[in-house]
């Protein structure tokens, strides 16, 4: 079905220009046609009419780093062990989640993911998933969630030495099986778990499939400090030598705690930055500093939540003491996953991907303070209708493509179903 936006202010995400139009999306086409009619007329059959008078029109969100495998962690029992550093976190929590996650933990995680993706109004995430015993099918079974929601992705495994050679193996291989037909990364845990055959042969398969690696990076100095005594070079440096800032495909998750040499080294790379502030702060591993680093910086939630302009607004205000970023720099690292989605031919992030708010707002909004609204008004909440990839998935704040209380009704009891295993572990 085509959809009709009527009397929209639509605001251009790249100029930031707003006008006045009537918008026809068509699913089979990514373009967005503006057009100029009687609002007696018709423009063709099969077409939805959306009333979007004092409504805004934009292009819809995506999230440059998510973890799917953790939605089911929300309000989840503390650990047996109270963790006293950052890899004993990893160790008593997210470790032993992902261990204990099969095939229907997955999809449920993957499905309530994608509903809160929906609901904030992104349609793209960029997945990094873990589930060391349940590695094969992974793949399909997210990519099959995120789609019947209706949200376009770009996966990968977190592969790791972490849990054995053979489950390393397993995860490259699933990988590999992947990309054969589908678009995706090939993920990496970080350095400190992943020993040199590994990251390796990690490397030989993002050239051979023409990839990216998407990995963790110096979220914490225990990954400096491990990588240094193991390797004599800091994580950067061995990423480098290894090959993996060659690719423009590679992400570069969290980027902390680096020297100048590291943030030269990923400046005049094609590599791209994914900062996760709020994952950062509740980890209390340091704070994220752009100093460096280049323009190639894009934002995530690290699986904290699902809320891009959440994750925005943490950025600008954490930024104020420990970043040197500004309104212009703030709203372009929100934007930039579709600059680097764009730019490496990645599917399903075209134009025909909006979201609609209904922000009515006490002050005027204009190209020039609307990122100012941004970061102090608009919400998630302020989303009404989203449009992915021409298709309604949200209209008047309700998913359209899944029955929402059924599906939380069933993650509800897989949460207390994953908790179980947890504890009895």
């Amino acid at each position: 079905m085509n959809l009709l936006l009527r009397n929209a202010t639509f605001i251009d995400w790249k100029t930031l220009d707003f006008s006045n139009k009537d918008i026809l999306v068509r699913s089979d086409d990514e373009a967005i046609q503006f057009i100029n009619m009687d609002h007696d007329g018709v423009v063709c059959p099969d077409t939805e009419v959306i009333d979007c008078t004092g409504r805004l029109v934009t292009k819809s969100f995506a999230v440059g780093h998510h973890h799917a495998y953790s939605a089911l962690a929300r309000g989840m029992p503390a650990p047996k062990r109270t963790p006293r550093n950052f890899h004993e976190i990893l160790q008593y929590v997210w470790w032993t989640l992902d261990k204990h996650l099969d095939h229907e933990l997955i999809k449920m995680s993957a499905l309530v993911t994608a509903m809160d993706c929906a609901r904030a109004g992104s349609t793209f995430v960029i997945d990094h998933h873990a589930s060391p015993f349940a590695v094969k099918w992974s793949f399909e079974t997210i990519a099959r969630a995120f789609e019947k929601v209706g949200i376009s992705h770009l996966l990968c495994y977190e592969t790791s030495d972490r849990d054995g050679k053979v489950i390393a193996a397993d995860g490259l291989e699933e990988t590999e099986n992947w990309l054969k037909e589908h678009q995706g990364l090939v993920g990496l845990h970080a350095s400190f778990t992943l020993g040199g055959d590994t990251l390796g042969r990690a490397v030989d398969l993002m050239h051979k499939t023409n990839s990216g690696i998407h990995i963790h990076v110096a979220e914490d100095m225990y990954d400096q400090e491990q990588s240094v005594s193991a390797h004599g070079k800091r994580v950067v440096e061995r990423l480098s030598d290894a090959g993996v800032l060659g690719s423009p495909k590679s992400i570069l998750v969290h980027c902390l705690h680096l020297d100048d040499r590291e943030r030269e080294l990923i400046r005049n790379s094609p590599a791209w930055v994914a900062e996760n502030c709020e994952s950062n702060l509740n980890n209390r591993v340091g704070h994220f500093n752009g100093a460096g680093l280049g323009d190639n910086i894009m934002l995530g939630t690290d699986g904290m939540h699902s809320d891009m302009l959440q994750s925005l607004k943490a950025a600008f205000f954490s930024g104020q003491q420990h970043d040197n970023i500004s309104y212009d720099s703030a709203y372009r690292r929100f934007r930039n996953v579709h600059r680097y989605l764009g730019a490496n031919g990645f599917r399903g992030d075209g134009d025909n991907n909006l979201v609609i708010l209904d922000y009515e707002s006490p002050t005027p909004v204009t190209k020039e303070n609307f990122i100012g609204h941004l970061l102090f008004g608009i919400s998630s909440r302020h989303v009404t209708h989203v449009i992915s990839g021409g298709r309604l998935i949200v209209r008047e704040r309700k998913i359209t493509t899944v029955d929402e209380d059924s599906c939380l009704k069933e993650s509800a009891k897989q949460a207390e179903r994953l908790w179980n295993l947890i504890s009895h572990h």
